[in-house]
């Protein structure tokens, strides 16, 4: 029988961000074949623990315990289908670890789940990064986001970018190139401290009250744009704004970002409608109202999930911006965030 008092062998740490503000999105999937996206890597981060034990401890080989809902339980590594948290369980399932050992995962993360800021694979990147501490060799950086994508559209079956992937594995401010799904390059946008101390202040992500649900509403996008082809205008309008973004972070043109997150998110509309909620667009006129320079719905877009707001120069103007959206929903909350 296992002792709970027992000492670990080891506790591995590993934390991911989140992504926001990503201007290009849509162009880094299957149907759009090549893409270009601009995103930025925030707190709140993901955070996984992992408590390692030899297996003669007596203890269940995998325990997984997700704080945020409340749960701990043990992974049957033999089982045919899929537990609680399909996520959590088939990248324990990926990774392969050795038989030498048995773990407790703790994953903790204080971004609200659905937000469409790409939390699913802040946690695979997290957990893989982790578990690569029990397998023979070390991961790339590249490695361990081409993982975690793999665990979501080979294990899970489901519809994933890689855009998400990368951001919570290299962190920061990106800009990236799809040129073979999911093959992609990374170059991180290095800008002066005093550019990124700038954006850092300017920005605000709020969350709409719920998790993003638009899983129809994508099906009929993706089957409109696969029969148009990866170089439709619709695509090239997305990838355009990436282009921009990039070249605005660099000059710390503030007002050029916002326009191009507004551009994005007008690119988004004409994909389809509902991707720009009603929810969505009344954040957006509070914080025209208020100044802001620049909007982006977060994700593909859709009911529930988040908006990335650029605010203007005038902290006071963030702060009436944000009270007032509260005041507007008080299901709508603002989410500090930090590069």
């Amino acid at each position: 029988m296992a002792d709970d008092r027992a000492k670990p062998l080891r506790v591995i740490n590993s934390a991911a961000p989140i992504r926001i503000c990503d201007n290009g999105g849509w162009t880094d999937t299957w149907f759009a074949g090549h893409g270009k996206i601009f995103n930025i890597g925030v707190y709140p981060i993901v955070e996984v623990q992992l408590e390692v034990y030899p297996l003669e401890s007596g203890r269940e080989r995998f325990v997984i315990h997700a704080e945020n809902f409340g749960e701990r339980y043990a992974l049957d590594p033999a089982a045919d289908s899929w537990d609680r948290h399909p996520l959590l369980e088939a990248t324990i399932r990926k990774m392969n670890v050795s038989e030498d050992y048995c773990f407790q995962a703790n994953i903790f993360s204080e971004a609200p789940s659905g937000a469409s800021t790409g939390t699913s694979a802040a946690v695979s990147v997290a957990l893989v990064g982790a578990l690569d501490c029990l397998t023979p060799g070390r991961l790339s950086p590249h490695e361990v986001a081409y993982t975690a994508h793999s665990v979501e559209v080979d294990l899970l079956k489901l519809q994933s970018g890689i855009q998400d992937q990368l951001c919570s594995t290299f962190g920061g401010i990106n800009y990236i190139e799809m040129f073979d799904y999911p093959k992609a390059t990374l170059s991180q946008i290095r800008v002066p401290d005093s550019t990124w101390w700038e954006l850092e202040r300017r920005l605000a992500l709020i969350y709409l009250g719920r998790s993003h649900d638009s899983s129809k509403i994508h099906e009929r996008v993706i089957r409109e744009l696969e029969g148009l082809g990866p170089d439709c205008r619709k695509l090239e309008d997305l990838r355009r704004t990436a282009e921009l973004s990039r070249d605005a972070v660099y000059r710390g043109d503030f007002r050029g970002l916002g326009n191009a997150m507004s551009e994005n998110t007008v690119a988004q509309g004409r994909l389809h409608a509902e991707l720009i909620s009603a929810q969505a667009q009344k954040v957006i006129e509070i914080a025209r109202g208020h100044g802001a320079v620049g909007w982006k719905v977060n994700g593909a877009g859709g009911e529930g999930g988040s908006v990335t707001l650029l605010c203007g120069p005038s902290s006071s103007a963030k702060r009436a911006l944000i009270r007032e959206i509260g005041q507007e929903n008080p299901s709508f909350r603002n989410i500090p965030v930090y590069l």
